[in-house]
């Protein structure tokens, strides 16, 4: 993966000190902001619409969100075209452009399996992502999210008018100094969050997208569907869904459960679209979560086993930053030698570059005296 480049990162009221930001590039030319932040094994985030890497770093709604899921990971999100850091000047929002960006992603990351989170309207591209790529993803969570976009639901003639009407309502008020128009989202959004969770939103609204490409994103949304991928998701999966969820109906949530064969589903009491660390619905969330995840660690643990005693004390090392040429002479070895034991370590990690070894190895106990 090659960052973040230390291991461990110091803590600073629960969130690790620093986060690794870049770029990468679609496959259509479309400049991707990429973060990374925490250490040890990779959990990726598929994009989701209204997202800032930068600026949800302060963000009294997704700050408890990056600390929790970086705790024991290194946790990768990135903006969405069109959002955020992301190019703006875009001209294709669909399903194929957004899985593109992921692929772009996790291409340029060098990841070669991984647990991937789906949320909201990211739901939709981790299905089809995880369709298509069923040997990179460990294990796939489904959080708020939906098979079919809102027009894509068997619904009425108020339905469709309320789905075409807030993309207009974007289009006139999004960009307004007055946020009454944003207000609406926010309460679809967080309906229990705080006054100051509430001003963050509306802000956050007008700092990731403009008006156009927010309304052009929904858009794109309310045509998606999945339904026919979600059956033939072949990893383990858990999709969490908050009954109250204003955003996105509880019965789609169960519904995208019902389609992907053995998937968990797991009910939350909640009215919030995305969760708030204030209400227990999170910490269900999380326990959940953190469980589902129990088999990946234990499977970067059995890769690990499988070294040979020599090649344990080569990644040993490693772990201290040490090069080949050092190792060589420590261990007393030709550099030859150590470099074939790296390459057959490589391989047995599942890794591609040194920093990358270097994460696993830590988060394994090694290197730390």
């Amino acid at each position: 993966m090659g960052w973040p480049s230390q291991a461990r990162q110091d803590r600073i009221g629960g969130m690790p000190a620093r986060q690794e930001l870049r770029f990468c590039t679609s496959g259509d030319g479309t400049r991707i902001a990429v973060a990374a932040i925490g250490s040890g094994p990779p959990l990726v985030r598929a994009a989701h619409w209204l997202s800032h890497v930068e600026h949800d770093l302060e963000s009294p709604v997704w700050k408890p969100w990056l600390a929790e899921l970086s705790r024991h990971r290194t946790y990768i999100r990135y903006d969405q075209r069109g959002c955020g850091l992301s190019d703006q000047v875009i001209s294709d929002f669909s399903l194929d452009a957004w899985v593109s960006d992921l692929e772009a992603v996790v291409d340029s990351l060098g990841l070669r399996r991984f647990p991937l989170i789906g949320m909201s309207q990211g739901g939709a591209v981790a299905v089809a992502y995880a369709v298509k790529h069923p040997e990179r993803v460990s294990h796939l969570i489904l959080a708020g999210a939906y098979a079919r976009g809102a027009l894509q639901r068997e619904i009425t003639a108020d339905d469709r008018l309320e789905a075409e009407t807030l993309v207009n309502l974007i289009r006139l008020g999004w960009g307004r100094d007055n946020p009454a128009f944003r207000q609406v989202f926010t309460n679809q959004f967080i309906p229990g969050g705080t006054q100051a969770q509430h001003q963050w939103w509306n802000e956050l609204e007008r700092l990731t997208a403009t008006p156009e490409n927010a309304a052009r994103t929904l858009a794109a949304f309310h045509r998606v569907d999945v339904a026919q991928d979600a059956t033939r998701v072949g990893v383990p999966t858990l999709v969490l869904h908050a009954r109250g969820d204003a955003s996105v109906p509880f019965d789609e949530g169960r519904r995208l459960a019902a389609l992907i064969p053995g998937a968990r589903f797991v009910p939350l009491d909640s009215d919030n679209h995305v969760l708030l660390d204030s209400e227990p619905a999170w910490g269900e969330f999380m326990q959940a979560v953190g469980a589902f995840l129990g088999n990946d660690a234990g499977e970067s643990r059995s890769e690990a086993s499988s070294l040979t005693p020599a090649e344990r004390e080569v990644l040993a090392r490693i772990a201290l930053g040490l090069g080949n040429l050092a190792i060589a002479q420590q261990l007393g070895k030709s550099e030859k030698t150590v470099r074939n034991q790296v390459s057959s370590i490589f391989e047995k990690l599942g890794v591609r570059t040194r920093a990358e070894a270097i994460v696993r190895a830590r988060d394994g106990g090694a290197g730390r005296s």
